[in-house]
């Protein structure tokens, strides 16, 4: 069984695609961090190198973004063919105002990346007005399928606007596919004419939330349930995703436990070896995942697997495992650019081509475009993701206050959850009437100024007290939790009822 589980907060969502009970996919969105990837603006150019074939825009962001030359869009057509071979000469100057969208995150001190070949992406299709061409999903294997919806498509397309056939529509009618096709054209009107009465240096048109995205993007035919735990929530997708609902009745399910989503699934284990630095593998042997600036490196170790029969075979069945765990950590963790893997030396040459055999379909699995470069002289396997959005460790860990950059501790936002996922556990006790709760100040002033429990203490926990405690002592990520059992309760000066 696969299900999608939309887990909502106030501090953010996650999206956890599960099978069988196993974590194959996931994405996390904080609440108040700016979702960027996708949305098209009305920029301004404020410098042009033609020597670095690059376009700085101004698009009403803390930084500039960066438009390569051969993403440049002029008089409703690209100038170059996939990005490539741009004139020497770029045309355009500063001061010209165009219509971009953000192809990547920011990084670091990196702007965002931008293109003026504007995508609209639907679950069926994507949308490239400025491109007369109709693609095919490469999952699609059946050539006669390919040839009837790119006949179809093409058909039905409005201005020969181009369309990228997603691996989805094998299993949509040719009414969603039509319908899809509708829709996807009044947005791209509607963006033409928000950009006419728009101001410079504003957003025109904003790709949404995750929750919407997710759906989108993560929806197939193998999905069973999509579960959430928001009645909101469900009733927005029932609307959003209505030709979903009238396949499957039972699509959509509401969770209404008294545990957290992620908790009754028994997700959260699974969430937090996300963010280690040390993969066990299933035989005892393990992954050693480091970051850099330039790249991502994977290394491969026997560790505890000693083998049954020689040295050999040994390496071979680590590395086959491995392979198949890195193509999922890689997914998981949504790593981006160039990554490097260290598998453990093979002498036989079958060995090391069933290894990378086993890797690339692995990594096939993969939404996001991976490209299995190859074995470079000394053993090392070069990878390549897509990178779009941020990664995984961006997001739920942040630059650690006492280190001061050397390492990382875990984000506000994900203590707090931590601890509302550790309450949960408490409150199973019907016994108990209160709890006094020692954390960082920091922890103790965001708990109070975002009302984060808000929800649970007019549902859940609505007769139960919850005193905090601030402590200075206290690492941003420790906190301790007193049981109270009777009326009358022992509280420290600065103790305070939560809400």
């Amino acid at each position: 069984m696969k299900n999608i589980i939309i887990d909502t907060h106030v501090t953010g969502t996650r999206v956890c695609v599960v099978e069988n009970g196993n974590l194959v996919d996931f994405a996390i969105e904080k609440t108040n961090s700016e979702k960027l990837v996708g949305n098209i603006y009305k920029g301004k150019v404020v410098n042009v190198l033609n020597g670095m074939q690059a376009v700085f825009v101004d698009i009403g962001l803390e930084k500039n973004g960066f438009l390569y030359g051969g993403d440049i869009c002029l008089d409703g057509k690209m100038i170059s063919h996939n990005g490539t071979n741009a004139p020497e000469k770029l045309p355009l100057k500063v001061g010209d105002v165009i219509m971009c969208q953000i192809l990547k995150d920011q990084f670091d001190s990196k702007g965002p990346r931008l293109t003026m070949n504007i995508s609209l992406p639907s679950r069926v299709l994507v949308m490239e007005p400025f491109v007369d061409y109709i693609a095919i999903s490469r999952k699609i294997d059946n050539e006669d399928e390919k040839a009837r919806l790119e006949n179809l498509v093409r058909n039905n397309r409005f201005d020969n606007s181009g369309y990228i056939v997603r691996t989805e529509a094998e299993t949509c009618s040719e009414e969603e596919i039509i319908s899809d096709i509708a829709e996807l054209n009044e947005r791209w009107q509607n963006i033409k004419k928000d950009y006419i009465s728009c101001p410079k240096c504003s957003l025109i048109y904003s790709e949404g939330d995750l929750v919407v995205r997710a759906v989108r993007d993560f929806m197939r035919g193998d999905i069973d349930k999509i579960i959430v735990n928001d009645m909101g929530v469900c009733k927005m997708l029932e609307a959003e995703f209505s030709c979903l609902f009238g396949k499957k009745k039972d699509m959509f399910e509401v969770y209404t436990g008294a545990n957290t989503l992620t908790n009754h699934y028994n997700l959260n284990l699974q969430i937090e070896k996300l963010l280690k630095r040390v993969v066990t593998l299933s035989n005892g042997a393990y992954l050693v995942i480091d970051k850099t600036e330039a790249l991502i490196v994977i290394d491969v170790n026997t560790g505890k697997y000693v083998g049954d029969k020689n040295l050999e075979e040994t390496v071979f069945i680590t590395n086959k495992i491995a392979a198949v765990e890195i193509a999922r950590q890689i997914r998981l963790r949504n790593f981006g650019g160039i990554i490097i893997v260290d598998f453990i030396d093979m002498n036989n040459v079958e060995h090391r081509d069933e290894v990378l055999r086993i890797l690339e379909q692995e990594l096939k699995k993969d939404r996001l475009k991976c490209t299995l470069v190859g074995m470079t002289d000394l053993g090392l396997v070069q990878i390549t993701r897509k990178k779009m959005r941020s990664r995984l460790m961006d997001i739920m860990l942040q630059t650690c206050p006492y280190c001061e950059g050397d390492a990382y501790v875990h984000s506000v936002e994900h203590v707090i959850m931590t601890i509302r996922d550790y309450l949960y556990e408490i409150f199973k006790d019907d016994t108990i009437q209160a709890v006094k709760l020692t954390v960082n100040p920091i922890i103790f002033s965001k708990m109070f100024a975002l009302n984060l429990f808000e929800k649970e203490l007019a549902t859940v926990w609505e007769n139960l007290r919850i005193y905090l405690i601030p402590d200075p002592l206290y690492h941003l990520e420790k906190y301790t939790c007193e049981r109270v059992r009777s009326s009358v309760i022992e509280l420290p000066d600065n103790a305070k009822l939560l809400y």
